[in-house]
């Protein structure tokens, strides 16, 4: 009988903290800040009861832009669909039939659609392949990008094209997430800085204007001219840490074959014809194989630094994989709108045409981006992988300066959003108490109050794990 006392006594302590948390308490916080209402989308749920209980919700029922929270659709369709061990694989085949030092005939890259086909891969990729103890290959580098269409950027983006990372082009066959980066380091006083550029295969050309002066500030201004020219200017302090500033490629086949020409010279194997696009033969024989990383590693780079260009290539992975090939985008798109309609989210309360958020033609209501992150937190199969994935509030990723010194900090895991005005914050707040409440908090208005947002839901978000 005592013991029966104290269960109930217990769940009576753990109803009256659940209970704790009103919509009230956060409705004062959202009065402080002088928002019109009709600016916010706000929803909370709490995943402690059964059914869940909704906490609060202000226009929750409104459909809003949700900028790059559109990535958790995405990170959700991803990895219910390949599941977190899933990894692309990128291969090198040959026609030649002959073996020994002197190899006559093609060495073709065929692309997997590998977002995360980087420096370190391709080295692994070389390596692979100089086992077969090949010094010279008399012939040409071909690379196969077919696995996914050509279409480089979808028009669902925003049509005016910049040469930042963000917006680097999507290929089957992509490297070092179609960007260059460019360090710059000050000279002598008076002199032009030192550039230097990551991976740096020889076929680009340099205009350096800048200047190093005296102090530990800098000024500098780097460009992408055409396909193959990085201009920099302005100034450096000499005191000045190094400069790092990160640009799109233009040509992401040609740019793989041609790091994959420099990288086997390394190794000490020449190529001696050029880089050039076509498909593996069907006669062709696998040479070399890499595989990328697991599917939660994909998404956790997606999702930490809100990275476009990932979204988009899980997309069309999605499509070449599960639809036909070459993989589209709006194959990709449809599959992600069939995956969420399946946790029982509606068509016809939500739009999704960019993966990654990258549009104004988005929407979804903040009551059905809180039920996706609920049926996720419920997935037995991807949770703890789409959980990990989500920056941690004060710790890492785009959340690594947000709420630092809150009762948020390292206790909220969440997706930003941003565009110009629009911002957005969905996620989790875990309590000490192990309470846990999904939420979703959007703002649409004026680009001016876009920080005040921000703020307001920092805010939000801490009150909930207090």
């Amino acid at each position: 009988m005592k013991s029966l006392f104290l269960i109930l006594l217990a769940l009576n302590v753990f109803q009256f903290s659940a209970q704790a948390l009103e919509a009230s308490d956060l409705q004062k916080i959202i009065k402080s800040y002088g928002i019109p209402e009709e600016r916010l989308g706000l929803y909370v749920l709490d995943l402690n009861t059964i059914p869940h209980k909704e906490i609060l919700s202000v226009r929750g029922e409104e459909k809003m832009i949700p900028a790059s929270l559109s990535k958790i659709l995405t990170a959700v369709a991803s990895l219910k669909k390949f599941g977190p061990s899933y990894k692309f694989k990128t291969t090198l085949w040959s026609t030649a039939s002959e073996s020994g030092p002197v190899v006559k005939g093609d060495l073709y890259l065929k692309g997997g659609g590998d977002p995360g086909f980087v420096s370190e891969t391709l080295w692994f990729l070389v390596n692979e392949y100089t086992r077969n103890e090949v010094q010279k290959i008399e012939g040409n580098i071909v690379v196969d990008e077919s696995y996914f269409d050509s279409v480089r950027f979808d028009e669902s983006r925003d049509p005016e094209r910049v040469d930042r990372a963000y917006d680097a082009p999507i290929a089957a066959m992509s490297f070092n997430w179609n960007s260059i980066t460019v360090h710059v380091r000050p000279a002598k006083l008076g002199d032009s800085p030192k550039i230097f550029l990551n991976p740096d295969n020889g076929e680009w050309k340099i205009i350096n204007k800048a200047k190093t002066k005296k102090g530990k500030s800098a000024a500098i201004r780097v460009s992408r001219v055409g396909a193959d020219t990085i201009y920099v200017t302005g100034w450096i302090g000499q005191k000045s840490d190094e400069v790092v500033k990160y640009k799109s490629i233009l040509a992401p086949a040609m740019w793989a074959g041609n790091n994959l020409k420099a990288f086997l010279a390394h190794r000490g194997i020449t190529v001696t014809g050029d880089v050039k696009l076509g498909k593996v033969p069907t006669q062709a024989h696998l040479v070399a194989e890499a595989e990328g990383k697991p599917m939660r590693e994909t998404v956790s780079d997606m999702m930490k630094f809100s990275n476009n260009y990932v979204a988009e290539m899980l997309t069309k992975n999605l499509a070449a994989k599960y639809k036909k090939q070459p993989g589209t985008m709006d194959d990709g798109v449809g599959i992600i709108k069939e995956v969420i309609e399946d946790l029982g989210i509606s068509g016809k309360n939500f739009h999704f045409q960019n993966p990654s958020g990258l549009s104004r033609a988005n929407v979804i209501r903040p009551k059905d981006m809180t039920q996706i992150l609920s049926e996720a937190y419920g997935s037995f199969g991807f949770s703890s992988e789409f959980l990990s994935s989500l920056p941690l509030a004060g710790v890492d990723g785009t959340l690594k300066k947000r709420m630092v010194h809150t009762a948020a900090e390292g206790r909220v895991r969440a997706k930003t959003g941003m565009l110009t005005g629009v911002a957005g914050l969905a996620g989790f707040a875990g309590r000490k108490d192990g309470q846990v409440y999904a939420f979703t908090f959007l703002f649409n208005g004026p680009g001016p109050q876009g920080d005040l947002a921000r703020r307001l839901f920092d805010d939000l978000a801490a009150r909930l794990v207090k």
